[in-house]
């Protein structure tokens, strides 16, 4: 294993940047999508919103024709931007030392001379990827908050004693868990992340890669994704919450304020988490996650053949009715939903 790939100093995202359609009605269903989300608005003028999770990772929402961002990777709106938090000097280091190499297949662009430099931050690395998709490296911004999950129960592993499970009414994002993207270029892009530290996880066999930053993490925080004649873009945004009962309170919040669910609630089996996805105005999707897997160097990556069940073990198609907690075209009485008519 080479130095980059053995180098765990990568932590996550620290922030997302979309770009609207440059409407107005587009600028305001944003505004209230991520407000109803459950994300702490920071600026909102006629440039940008920015809105924060729980433990300071951001998502920036800028005008399509904004100068600070590079050629979208789609048409309509998408995510221009991701920026990878790092630990430390040395991270960095590294990684601008790759970056400055002569290795075109790997780095497309290298752009140390960034507007944040201007603003008086220097440790920026900047780069665009095999997708067209701008990533920076830079210090991590996002904080520790001590938050935990509800203990479960599991049979012969009691951990939670005279205390119920939590019920959200809406959900609270701790964190931006992983980018999903629609890729014509699998194994390119697989080796580009690669040089640059990342781990692979899982494959699908020439279809698609699930791949973590650091040897050491959650199962994935990049998944790359190959369809028939599907060009490069945004397939969903993962945002980390506490456990799977803030997946179904964030999910229902979102179904009762009249955004539209694309699947969930459900359970992935590759990476055992629990999702519910929604449509989100920003392109593309958007999945509230929580529960899964913690991997380290030990893991072996596994290949697996894609199918729905593959996908998902079980899931609710059209979500739950944030009102009824049914699916939307179920009918009910409004009383308790197990009682007899």
């Amino acid at each position: 294993m080479s130095d980059m790939n053995a180098m765990t100093g990568i932590e996550g995202i620290d922030s997302i940047t979309y770009s609207t359609d440059g409407t107005q009605k587009n600028w305001d269903d944003t505004r209230r999508f991520f407000a109803d989300w459950g994300l702490k608005p920071l600026a909102d003028d006629a440039e940008k919103q920015v809105w924060e999770t729980l433990n300071g990772a951001q998502v920036v929402v800028r005008k399509p024709d904004d100068a600070t961002l590079p050629p979208p990777m789609e048409a309509g709106p998408t995510l221009r931007e991701v920026v990878w938090g790092v630990k430390d000097a040395e991270t960095l280091e590294k990684i601008a030392k790759l970056a400055s190499s002569p290795r075109p297949e790997c780095i497309d662009s290298y752009n140390n001379n960034s507007e944040t430099q201007a603003e008086g931050n220097p440790h920026r690395i900047e780069m665009i990827d095999p997708h067209g998709l701008r990533i920076v490296f830079q210090p991590s911004a996002k904080r520790e908050t001590g938050i935990q999950g509800s203990p479960t129960n599991p049979y012969g592993n009691t951990q939670r004693v005279d205390a119920p499970s939590p019920v959200y009414e809406r959900a609270t994002p701790v964190d931006i868990g992983h980018v999903v993207l629609f890729s014509d270029r699998v194994m390119e892009a697989e080796a580009f992340y690669q040089k640059l530290g990342f781990v692979t996880s899982d494959r699908y066999p020439g279809r698609g890669v699930f791949m973590r930053c650091s040897a050491i993490g959650g199962h994935h925080d990049l998944f790359l994704l190959a369809l028939p004649n599907k060009p490069t873009g945004l397939n969903h945004v993962a945002f980390t919450v506490r456990d799977i009962h803030e997946v179904f309170g964030g999910g229902l919040h979102m179904s009762r304020c009249g955004w539209k669910t694309q699947l969930g609630p459900g359970r992935h089996p590759i990476s055992s988490a629990y999702f519910w996805y929604f449509v989100n105005p920003c392109g593309g999707l958007i999945e509230y996650n929580a529960d899964e897997d913690k991997l380290t160097g030990n893991w072996q990556a596994r290949d697996f053949e894609p199918g729905p069940t593959v996908f998902a073990e079980w899931a609710i198609d059209g979500g739950l009715d944030g009102n009824t907690r049914r699916q939307p075209h179920v009918a009910a009485s409004g009383a308790f939903l197990t009682q007899k008519r």
